[in-house]
């Protein structure tokens, strides 16, 4: 079953969470596995985070493997607009990622700027994203969490 949120088409099912910028889907595992709603909708969020940078949205670089150096500075994208966007609807979810700091030291160490244009590019997205939704979308999301 696919659902639409901010007119994404996210599909449930699996163990993993991710976007696929070919069929310009998301991908999450069905809420129940997240133990608490926050950490589902904080994964949605990052998951949503990836999906505008598609190139017919803001046009990111969403092409890098997982170990590259554009595959991290994406992630880090979506993980602060996620932040971004959980802190603007009082969500309160695990931002993990853990595995990727690893990729985002080295990033931000050959890479001096990145912090700046991650966050310019997630406050960007988070914009993005917000403008989708009403006051009343917002006041539901909020009461979800």
């Amino acid at each position: 079953m696919a659902v639409h949120f901010f007119l994404a088409r996210i599909e449930h099912g699996g163990n993993h969470a991710f976007f696929a910028p070919g069929p310009d889907t998301i991908r999450l595992p069905y809420r129940e596995q997240f133990g608490e709603s926050g950490h589902y909708y904080a994964t949605a969020l990052h998951e949503l985070t990836h999906w505008s940078g598609h190139k017919s949205r803001l046009d990111r670089d969403l092409s890098g493997r997982f170990g590259s150096q554009s595959y991290a500075a994406e992630e880090l994208v979506a993980e602060m607009g996620a932040a971004f966007l959980c802190a603007r609807l009082g969500i309160r979810g695990e931002l993990r990622h853990a595995g990727y700091i690893d990729h985002w030291r080295q990033l931000l160490k050959d890479h001096k700027r990145t912090v700046f244009t991650a966050a310019s590019k997630a406050q960007q997205a988070a914009e993005y994203l917000r403008g989708f939704q009403s006051a009343d979308e917002l006041a539901e999301a909020r009461e979800a969490a």
